[in-house]
């Protein structure tokens, strides 16, 4: 349980204002009644008691010692009710504190409340700068509490001066890791900038630490589809530039003049002419559509993460090696193992020995992204491995266990849908096992590890159950399709024998001669032979052995094989049933070809959106480059 004062009195830290706290003043007979309207949001009992007690303004109401000011924030109370509060109380006692040395700025910066932190300050210019026992300005906790609107005020109105600022040593560094943690990288950005050795000062975790942490922070943590990446890439560079709160302003001594650089890029009328009108486009369209705001915001959050770990690499590149090494390691190594690039990319641009460090397992960052399925992190390092890619490739962990032998193992996280957008996983876990294999010396392919194992023993021990959920789901996949494929033929054949329309005395087709007749008789034909393809495609699926190897390209070439000649048989059909409605029915009233065409894209657009997608993936991971190409 926190302790409470152990005296009647006790001194407040508060400067220019000699006020002593006297904890008794809970015992009044006003203060229970004065206490429960300032909860309870009664202004008229409030007035009164203060017009009847004027020292009531700067009364003790709890064993915390907390103001009227203080009960009614942190009750929650309105602006109109404390305005009305604040017009009782002289600009000192704004400065009065809590047990805990916290002001009622600080009380709003907790809660986010921006218009009262505005009043305050108001009042009194020098609330921001009142520190707590915890050793946090208000502009700490709310850039803890993660208000983004809140920090960026308070950042605005904290003065800088050799007593209080927030910005240097201990105090900065809290700022700093704060600031990353809430996601307000334009805010440390600024802050690496003002003070530079905020890039390596921590007391708990470095910023890049942090940022290592969160994949979400970069373009390499999204999923975007294609509809969510063409938004991201036409989102207008101007909206997503720091904001004005920190560009230009007498703090900023760097992004007011990459800002005006920017500015003066651009007086090329025409290409001016092209960014207002491009801004302009978009928001208009984010004031129809809700959805792209947060797509800005979100690529201005990319942004400036990455413009951060530059200056932030930039920063450390001008330490000494061995101080360099031990802060750059931990974000090296987590970077690699969440799949953050651009961090590892920075990294190794900035300090390229860093491509020896190792985690407490002996694992290298090419073990990491093996382990965690990283191809974009493995090629990189592979790229710029140079004279150490001999070793790296040798080396053991502490288990005894080569690249290989981890590559072996299940993925240490199920990133695979979400990274590769790989449809068969056992597929891809071969193509890493086989894409590694080349990587390591030929003696290491069967060498053992601690365990007595070898890489390809692992492999199949490991995948065993993958291999059987993959076997399930292929011939759960494969009958449902065949008898999707073995209706349409026999729709097909039916069609083909009945024509439309009948025949004539001769036996010759009614409809012969008319176009829509050849259209109907030709997808029709294909049809009926997409269909017979589907089903016999589906069937050797069956009589597979569903051999290791086999997932590797023969499943995969068989599949997609199939799931194609399915789609054009649909395709087809549907091409058939509108050449015999209209046949049969539009040639009078071309009108009615108008619904039989939007119902008959139908089923075709249904199968294109559920199917397409793993379709076009299969393809591209059975035909298409190297996983590291």
């Amino acid at each position: 349980m926190m302790a409470l004062p152990s005296s009647r009195f006790v001194n407040s830290n508060i400067s220019n204002f000699d006020y002593i706290i006297n904890v008794e003043d809970s015992h009044q007979s006003w203060s229970l009644p004065l206490y429960k309207a300032l909860n309870q949001g009664n202004w008229e009992i409030v007035e009164m008691i203060m017009r009847q007690q004027p020292a009531a303004i700067t009364a003790r109401l709890t064993p915390f010692a907390e103001t009227p000011l203080l009960v009614a924030v942190k009750a929650g109370q309105g602006l109109p009710f404390i305005k009305k509060l604040l017009n009782f109380m002289p600009p000192e006692a704004l400065a009065l504190t809590d047990y805990f040395g916290s002001t009622a700025l600080h009380a709003v910066a907790v809660l986010g409340n921006t218009q009262a932190a505005r009043l305050f300050v108001e009042k009194n210019g020098d609330l921001p700068n009142f520190w707590n026992v915890d050793g946090c300005l208000p502009i700490h906790l709310a850039a803890m509490r993660g208000h983004r609107e809140m920090t960026l005020y308070l950042f605005s109105v904290t003065k800088e001066d050799g007593n209080s600022d927030p910005f240097k040593d201990a105090a900065g560094a809290t700022l700093m890791r704060f600031a990353v943690a809430a996601g307000f990288y334009d805010l440390a950005l600024y802050l690496v900038g003002h003070k530079p050795e905020l890039a390596w000062q921590h007391e708990v975790i470095t910023p890049l630490e942090l940022l290592a942490e969160e994949p979400s922070a970069f373009p390499s943590g999204m999923d975007f589809n294609i509809w969510q990446f063409l938004i991201y890439s036409f989102v207008p560079k101007k909206l997503i530039e720091m904001p004005e709160s920190l560009v230009g302003t007498k703090k900023s001594p760097i992004y007011s003049s990459s800002f005006n650089m920017r500015r003066r890029c651009c007086r090329n009328l025409f290409s001016r002419a092209y960014q207002e009108l491009h801004v302009i486009l978009w928001k208009v369209l984010e004031t129809l559509v809700i959805p792209l705001k947060r797509i800005r915001h979100k690529k201005a959050m990319h942004r400036h993460a990455h413009q951060l770990v530059k200056r932030v690499c930039a920063e450390i590149k001008c330490l000494d090696n061995a101080k360099a090494s031990s802060i750059l390691t931990g974000p090296f190594l987590i970077g690699a193992q969440n799949g953050i690039h651009e961090i590892v990319r920075e990294i190794l641009e900035s300090f390229p020995h860093a491509i020896t460090f190792l985690d407490e397992e002996n694992h290298s960052v090419f073990h990491l992204a093996a382990m965690y399925r990283h191809e974009k992190i493995f090629k990189i390092v592979h790229q710029q491995s140079g004279q150490y890619k001999m070793s790296l490739s040798v080396l053991l962990d502490n288990r005894g266990n080569n690249i290989l032998h981890l590559v072996a193992c299940g993925p240490h996280q199920d990133r695979l849908d979400f990274s590769s957008r790989a449809v068969l996983r056992m597929q891809r876990e071969l193509q890493w096992y086989k894409e590694i294999e080349k990587f390591v010396l030929p003696h290491e392919r069967k060498s053992k590890n601690a365990d007595g194992k070898t890489p390809l023993t692992i492999f199949n021990e490991e995948h065993r159950e993958l291999a059987a959920y993959e076997t399930q789901w292929m011939i759960g996949m494969s009958t449902s399709c065949t008898v999707a494929a073995s209706l349409i033929a026999t729709v097909a054949f039916a069609a083909a024998i009945t024509v439309p329309g009948g025949t004539t005395s001769d036996g010759s087709p009614t409809f012969s001669t008319e176009n829509a007749f050849v259209a109907f008789a030709v997808s029709d034909a294909l049809a009926l032979l997409s269909s017979l393809t589907t089903v016999l495609s589906f069937l050797s699926i069956f009589t597979s052995r569903y051999t290791v190897n086999d997932f590797l390209y023969a499943l995969p070439n068989r599949l997609i094989i199939g799931l194609i000649s399915l789609f054009m048989s649909v395709t087809s059909l549907m091409l058939a049933f509108s050449s015999t409605m209209y046949l049969v029915a539009a040639q009078k009233n071309g009108l009615i070809l108008i619904p039989i065409i939007v119902l008959a894209c139908v089923p075709v657009t249904l199968f294109a959106c559920l199917q397409l997608p793993p379709l076009l993936n299969m393809i591209k991971s059975t035909y298409g480059p190297s996983i590291f190409d």
